[in-house]
């Protein structure tokens, strides 16, 4: 067969695969095994161990355990909710104060988790019953936990992030420098929506009375509670970006310190690290299994010729270079609505990452904006998963509906990012040319 024709069986294959809602990384896997037999005999198979291999064997990927690991440690021990409680004392005279806490707040957490669910579901359980109960607006409430959950895939040390380093080659300490200008731009827009949105309907967003704050002693113990997570941030980010310590080093360094931080809150039990090592083994074994799945699935579409076949396309469009990286996130934003980011990123990193580098554009850059619709991808209805990790853990009389229609003010905010980190690359650049000359 042609490496069109071997493309273009791929690509229906590919989306039957993923309508079919089963696990992603056997079926693209057995796929391309299945093309890779006919095509080249038994001696195929040889791509199934040295592909395994490849895709795993990376000391980066080892933080992706720690990391995962110091964020069970610190929502199940129940530091998240000490951090939400510390958020609504300290701005809640605030007209929508608990929510510019919620968007804090998660932003802290996804700063120690590095994946979505986190942040929505710990934000949803702890924040969003006290917001309805003190009158909030129901679609701002719901609104800011699932954009405030959703920066987890955003701010250092992202998951995904990690995933996209490891299967392009990028240096992730780059990665995490580029994406903190672009989640400082997001998280000051969402304030500001919320500020603008309460000071026009002040209802929406009615400040806590003082006998509900307490005094003095609750404000100083809620600041240190906030101190102690900054502070956590700090170790990790700091010691990566300064370059102090590997990726995989200060995730374990990260690990360490969020026990030590909840044994000093008296918060750490054996449940508590039973738990979070099993669901850190769980999530990473579901990422290792898809990266090597879909792994074979991209290397044999590169071995078969697609990827000169893409770059090729790509250069014989005959239009400006920046319409090729739009479509692209048109693609990406597209499959966003009924997969999630990892399987994304590992399918679509490899194969897009150098077109965009042949058309002259930073490939961290390009990752930054891959994130970014990641972001979006996941919490745009109708099947954006992200939608569903909040209706789970939402009162039961709100609706799928009223999920949806909390969403669309900061979907937007979402893509007005997107598209100005498209157009001044210097949000996303600026940070690691200074840290990374």
């Amino acid at each position: 067969m042609s490496p069109e024709e071997i493309l273009l069986i791929l690509l229906g294959l590919g989306l039957m695969a993923l309508i079919s809602g089963g696990p992603i990384g056997l079926l693209f896997g057995g796929m391309a095994m299945g093309l890779a037999y006919f095509s080249w005999g038994p001696q195929a198979f040889q791509l199934v161990a040295t592909t395994a291999k490849s895709s795993v064997d990376s000391f980066l990927l080892l933080s992706i355990p720690m990391f995962v690991f110091m964020g069970q440690n610190l929502t199940r021990s129940g530091l998240g909710e000490a951090m939400f409680h510390a958020g609504h004392v300290l701005a809640g005279r605030l007209k929508g104060g608990l929510a510019i806490a919620v968007i804090l707040v998660c932003s802290l957490i996804g700063a120690m988790v590095g994946i979505v669910g986190a942040g929505i579901m710990t934000a949803g359980t702890v924040a969003l019953k006290p917001m309805f109960d003190r009158g909030y607006d129901r679609r701002l409430a719901l609104g800011v936990i699932m954009a405030g959950g959703g920066l987890g895939i955003l701010i250092p040390p992202s998951v995904p992030m990690i995933v996209f380093a490891s299967v392009t080659q990028t240096s992730v300490g780059q990665m995490f420098a580029a994406a903190l200008g672009p989640a400082a731009l997001m998280i000051a827009c969402y304030i500001l929506y919320v500020v603008i949105y309460c000071r026009i309907n002040p209802e929406a967003g009615p400040p806590l009375p003082r006998e509900v704050l307490g005094g003095t002693r609750e404000k100083l113990v809620a600041a240190r509670d906030g101190a102690m997570a900054f502070g956590l941030i700090i170790i990790v980010l700091g010691s990566i970006l300064g370059g102090i310590a590997t990726p995989t080093e200060a995730g374990a360094v990260g690990a360490v310190a969020a026990i030590g931080i909840a044994m000093i809150y008296r918060r750490y039990s054996f449940s508590v690290l039973k738990e979070s090592s099993v669901e850190a083994m769980r999530l990473t074994g579901v990422i290792v299994w898809i990266l090597i799945g879909v792994t074979v699935f991209t290397n044999y579409i590169m071995f078969s010729g697609g990827g000169r076949l893409f770059r090729e396309f790509a250069g014989d469009l005959g239009v400006d270079p920046i319409m090729v990286i739009i479509l692209m996130q048109v693609s990406m934003l597209i499959m966003g609505f009924f997969i999630d980011e990892f399987i994304i990123v590992v399918v679509c990193a490899p194969i897009y990452t150098p077109i965009a580098v042949s058309l002259g554009f930073d490939p961290v850059w390009f990752g930054i904006l891959m994130i970014l619709n990641m972001q979006i991808a996941i919490q745009t209805p109708p099947y954006g998963f992200a939608l569903f990790y909040l209706k789970a853990v939402a009162p039961r009389d709100v609706s799928m509906v009223e999920v949806y229609r909390s969403v669309g003010p900061f979907v937007l905010i979402q893509l007005t990012v997107l598209i100005t980190c498209m157009l001044v690359p210097g949000i996303v650049t600026w940070l690691p040319s200074l840290l990374f000359p």
